[in-house]
């Protein structure tokens, strides 16, 4: 098979700065001469990438959203969101984990510089960031994100059912998290969870974002882990037991997560970039299979059926939609974007999520056979993609109620 040209996930006309160009090669090079190799094996065990995340470490992503002045790459949300869908690729539950770890350092990183604070919790901030980036800077550490628990807290509607109560030095947690990626791998999990304050309903401004230690007396991780797609994530449930968590380990300020959940949207976007990559990954297998460059297949070109192109044609035109509207939405990514912004958002999250599934079924469909066979990737790539929809905390039923809402209702419109 031929060597391809590098063409970024974004496109080859895409401009780009000359940082992004070359973490964009580095993921690249990373992706198609160790990652894609190893997703198979992993996929069928459904065991955590180790060896990827080794790779990570030293190749410095794990620092990628880590601001420079903590000895991180300082990278901005388009440029992780990139980078993500470039690893997404080449396997999609690296991307997807990966996610989870840059994330917790770009919440309580960049993101959170914008956000409204005191100058004692500016201060005191500073002081926690400095603690978690040195982690990860100087130590590899991973930090896991658990976010769900089965209701309604993951998508906004109501406050976290892990709750936190204050004590000396710290908080006591208790509750449980579910589809926890990184479970068996992180060494510190980012956990959303709400303070029960006395006599006092439990409230969403109330919301703390603290890392719990895995090593944490009382931290348990339970269950079994055998899902449709995504097995290589490793999601398991975490279970919090009287869990004391000290003061410095809180990621934000005491109530700053609500005013960021409300104030900078595109942070829930973060899942995208792998889906983009997977839908990206899904069109190249089909081009590659139809010129007859795929290892494996035989040497017999396909391409030659109007049928196939018709279906090329097809696939690459969803792709470029998805492509376009997943780049003018990063580039939105700010505080307080005004409302086509937000709509734009979830649009994108919409498109994206189905999109991708969409266009490995085209895939399938236009490879035949072949292509359902497990030495090849296009069967876990379906599989992958499948599970965009249903993550939260924008599922595609969530973004399109969003859509529905926010598009005829103005803030504090009700109707009588």
């Amino acid at each position: 098979m031929p060597v391809k040209p590098y063409i970024p996930i974004c496109g080859e006309d895409y401009p780009l700065t000359d940082k992004q160009r070359h973490l964009l090669q580095v993921a690249y090079t990373l992706g198609r001469d160790r990652f894609a190799e190893r997703a198979p094996q992993l996929d069928r065990d459904a065991q955590f990438p180790f060896a990827n995340y080794a790779d990570l470490r030293a190749h410095g992503l794990l620092a990628l959203c880590v601001p420079e002045a903590h000895g991180g790459m300082g990278a901005d949300y388009a440029t992780y969101a990139m980078v993500s869908a470039e690893i997404g690729r080449w396997c999609g539950a690296t991307a997807l984990t990966f996610n989870m770890h840059v994330c917790t350092m770009m919440w309580s990183g960049l993101l959170s510089e914008d956000l409204d604070m005191t100058p004692e919790q500016r201060a005191l901030h500073q002081v926690h960031q400095q603690a978690h980036f040195a982690r990860v800077v100087n130590d590899g550490a991973i930090y896991a994100q658990p976010f769900s628990e089965g209701g309604a807290a993951a998508s906004g509607a109501q406050p976290f059912g892990t709750l936190a109560v204050k004590t000396e030095g710290g908080w006591l947690v208790n509750g449980k998290k579910i589809f926890a990626s990184l479970s068996d791998a992180a060494d510190f999990f980012g956990v959303l969870c709400t303070e029960k304050k006395t006599d006092t309903d439990l409230s969403r401004r109330d919301t703390l974002y603290l890392a719990v230690p895995r090593d944490a007396k009382g931290v348990t991780i339970e269950g079994d882990w055998d899902p449709l797609g995504m097995r290589a994530t490793v999601s398991r449930n975490l279970i919090f037991k009287d869990v004391f968590v000290p003061n410095d380990a809180a990621l934000m300020p005491q109530g700053i997560y609500f005013q960021a959940a409300s104030r900078w949207p595109h942070m829930f976007m973060t899942l995208s970039p792998t889906y983009m990559g997977i839908a990206q990954a899904a069109y190249d297998f089909t081009v590659a299979y139809l010129r007859g460059e795929v290892a494996g297949t035989g040497p017999v070109k396909r391409r030659q059926f109007a049928t196939k192109q018709i279906a090329v044609a097809e696939m690459f035109i969803k792709l470029e939609q998805t492509r376009n509207l997943f780049l003018r939405a990063i580039e939105d990514a700010k505080i307080d974007p005004p409302k086509s912004s937000r709509l734009r958002a979830y649009a994108a999250q919409y498109t994206i999520m189905e999109n991708a599934q969409d266009i490995a079924r085209l895939a399938i469909r236009t490879c035949g056979g072949q292509s359902m066979l497990k030495s090849l990737p296009l069967e876990r790539l379906y599989r992958d993609a499948r599970c965009g929809s249903l993550m939260l905390p924008w599922t595609a039923e969530l973004c399109l109620d969003r859509l529905g809402r926010e598009a005829l209702y103005e803030p504090g419109e009700k109707d009588e």
